[in-house]
């Protein structure tokens, strides 16, 4: 597997890690799914108690790079007040999404190692300020994904995230099916390995935040798929990459 560096090169935390550089807490399911271990048919049941964090993957996803890309953390700080925290947060979230800062540029973030241990101590204030439901569709992807996706194009797309991820870069992507959307989701990918026969992305999926997931390019079929999960059966579907130029 190879595990890129962090999109600054000279930054001081070095290479990604999925257990500090991403969010403690999950974009939660409003639906409990069953699948058929057979036929794979799906029955689902609403979810009891139902969901405070919910439908806001791809805000997730983008927040988690824009850390990435723009904080640096600084255990060795004091802790400051929320009030601090929810200015420096805004600060991140606003950079550019699809250029990461230098080291001297980016917003210290202090008494922290990561994400992950930002996210557990201020849970509330993060959910509150890193984007509404509404955001996770207002998305080029999500009219783009109408129009019939070629094995050509998915493998143009396999392409560019195999340089991308080479190159150091964090790039989201938009998994789906169409017409019929069994699955509508983000994730981010930080690593791969690669044979003749595929490429595996390494991913983090916000709705899985407890251990890293996997995209699955097939060389010959031209076509992704994604193991199965909680809450998609596994199978093929398309890819496309997301927050990387205009309206993402």
């Amino acid at each position: 597997m190879t595990r890129i560096p962090s999109p600054d090169s000279d930054s001081k935390q070095g290479e990604f890690r999925f257990e500090r550089d991403t969010f403690a807490f999950a974009n939660e399911l409003i639906w409990q799914y069953r699948f058929d271990p057979v036929t794979k048919a799906m029955t689902v049941s609403r979810n009891h108690p139902p969901p405070t964090y919910s439908h806001r993957c791809f805000m997730v996803v983008k927040s988690a790079r824009q850390f990435l890309y723009h904080a640096r953390f600084e255990p060795g700080l004091p802790i400051a007040e929320p009030e601090v925290y929810r200015q420096l947060i805004r600060q991140v979230l606003s950079r550019n999404p699809r250029r990461a800062s230098a080291t001297p540029e980016r917003i210290v973030i202090p008494g922290y190692d990561g994400l992950r241990a930002l996210s557990q101590a201020q849970e509330l204030l993060l959910k509150a300020e890193c984007g509404a439901p509404w955001q996770s569709y207002f998305l080029r992807s999500h009219w783009r994904m109408v129009f019939p996706i070629w094995g050509r194009h998915q493998e143009r797309i396999a392409h560019q995230l195999r340089e991308r991820v080479s190159q150091g870069s964090m790039p989201a992507v938009h998994l789906f099916r169409f017409p019929r959307i069994t699955i509508n989701h983000g994730i981010m990918l930080f690593g791969m390995a690669e044979s003749e026969r595929d490429i595996q992305f390494e991913a983090y999926d916000p709705n899985l935040p407890t251990h890293p997931a996997k995209l699955i390019y097939d060389r010959a079929q031209r076509r992704f798929s994604f193991p199965p999960t909680c809450y998609w059966p596994g199978g093929e579907l398309s890819v496309i990459e997301i927050f990387c130029g205009g309206l993402g």
